[in-house]
């Protein structure tokens, strides 16, 4: 579903209770941006729809099912997300990497998802010291950092990790490359 429909489920959602912008908002979110969900420019993460179901007294999955699914059941991007961290909890990195992010609703999370188990991944290769992995150890460390400063979940703190990590991995690269080529030239290393 894309950001326009969920906008216009949560505007009828509003009116049809007699509520105001601000009656909807409370403390949790401006009015500002409540507006711009509803016009569909600003997407909500997961925890803002929780909120909006709860004091609009709608379930979640009638706000982000398709019009021809019923509401009875679990949204696929939902089930998707659920997978998702199962995925994760499992350290099934590279399951969950195959994954596409279900809906533009779900980005933040998956990105987020995505980020850990690039980390992740990057950290189990990076313990086998082979040359091969390592060079794929720095590609994960890469997308890790990259996706962790994305979205409404961006964590500077696993950038770093990332960031630490590539640093440590191009020094033993570098250390094994110069000594294969010290080998190579006759050297002793």
């Amino acid at each position: 579903m894309d950001n326009a429909e969920l906008g216009r489920r949560l505007k009828a959602a509003r009116l049809s209770k007699k509520m105001t912008q601000s009656d909807v908002v409370g403390t949790f979110i401006t009015r500002n941006m409540l507006s711009q969900i509803e016009s569909g420019s600003a997407t909500p993460s997961m925890k803002t729809l929780e909120y909006l179901a709860g004091v609009l007294e709608i379930p979640m999955e009638r706000l982000l099912s398709d019009a021809d699914e019923p509401a009875s059941h679990e949204p696929e991007g939902l089930k998707m997300l659920t997978h998702a961290k199962a995925l994760l909890n499992d350290r099934e990195y590279e399951a969950l990497l195959a994954l596409s992010i279900p809906c533009e609703a779900l980005r933040d999370e998956f990105t987020a998802l995505q980020s850990m188990a690039h980390l992740q991944l990057a950290a189990r290769l990076a313990e086998k010291r082979h040359p091969e992995q390592l060079q794929t150890a720095v590609m994960h460390a890469r997308h890790a950092a990259s996706l962790a400063g994305d979205g409404l979940y961006a964590n500077p703190g696993r950038a770093a990790e990332a960031n630490r990590l590539i640093t440590e991995l191009a020094q033993y690269l570098s250390s094994y490359y110069s000594t294969l080529a010290k080998e190579g030239l006759g050297q002793t290393p």
